[in-house]
């Protein structure tokens, strides 16, 4: 099954056939909404808007570990995200489409970004946090789908809610930003750890702060690109779905977990393992 995350202004899937909608309960609280489960072009989606129905978690407040772990439980192999982001390069236009391969985090310690704790320790390696064949499927249908697309980029993910200041946004350009967000990130960790092949599709809306000659972001303008990008994103969900590999699996996210457990099992908690189950019962007999 494939996992779609829909971010600012993708709050429904288009297109589906027998849908259902499930609501689900984790160890980690609830999900940001329900999930809705369906078929587009024969293959089996489970969709949800990240920031729910009506867009009312902030950046900050949406439960990342939740929303991962009932991907987990529907039986999702591949989390397809769609976000809107700013722009922090010329060459990365309002409207353009970027496949991201990296990122820096700016977020502030506040989010749960890891399903480990209470017992027992896990370190997976993240050097290359996306998936590169899952990636390389939506740059492919990116293009299929008429979007201008950038392969590769690197994702500032900041805390939010506020936009950047205008110090921040040229410190990011010097850094090697390409693009910057409040979400993406704390998934791509989270997917990880759940043996998730996980990718991007990033919407630029606005060139942020830093750009002389456009105005500065706001929501006015964000959301004008917005429709427009929503309707791109879509296409490529579609065409991406056409691709008779998308479900072939030849990387190395399906064994994240293979040697990052250093904790004795004989001293994990019973509960720990419990909640855990879903995610590590490859590695907790």
């Amino acid at each position: 099954m494939i996992g779609v995350i829909g971010g600012s202004g993708l709050y429904a899937m288009e297109g589906l056939e027998d849908v259902q909608e499930q609501q689900l309960e984790t160890p980690f609280g609830a999900p940001s909404d329900l999930y809705v489960t369906g078929v587009l072009n024969g293959v089996k989606l489970a969709f949800l808007p990240r920031h729910g129905r009506g867009h009312r978690l902030l950046p900050s407040e949406v439960n990342y570990r939740a929303n991962i772990y009932g991907m987990k439980l529907l039986g999702v192999q591949q989390i397809i995200s769609v976000s809107a982001v700013g722009s922090l390069q010329e060459r990365i236009a309002p409207g353009h489409i970027v496949i991201p391969d990296q990122f820096i985090d700016r977020t502030k310690g506040v989010r749960e970004a890891t399903f480990f704790g209470n017992g027992i320790v896990a370190h997976v390696g993240f050097a290359d946090p996306v998936c590169p064949c899952l990636s390389e499927k939506l740059y492919q249908a990116a293009g299929q789908a008429g979007a201008v697309t950038h392969k590769g980029g690197t994702y500032v993910c900041m805390e939010g809610p506020a936009f950047s200041t205008r110090a921040e946004s040229h410190m990011y350009r010097r850094l090697g930003g390409d693009i910057i967000g409040m979400t993406n990130l704390t998934e791509a960790k989270l997917a990880r750890e759940a043996e998730i092949c996980y990718g991007v599709i990033a919407l630029s809306t606005d060139y942020d702060c830093w750009h002389e000659t456009h105005e500065d972001v706001t929501v006015e303008a964000i959301l004008e690109v917005m429709h427009k990008n929503v309707a791109m994103s879509r296409e490529i969900l579609r065409t991406v779905t056409r691709n008779p590999s998308l479900q072939e699996r030849h990387c190395s996210c399906g064994q994240a977990l293979a040697s990052a457990i250093i904790t004795d099992r004989s001293v994990i908690p019973a509960a720990t393992k419990k909640a855990l189950g879903p995610i590590t019962a490859n590695y907790l007999t």
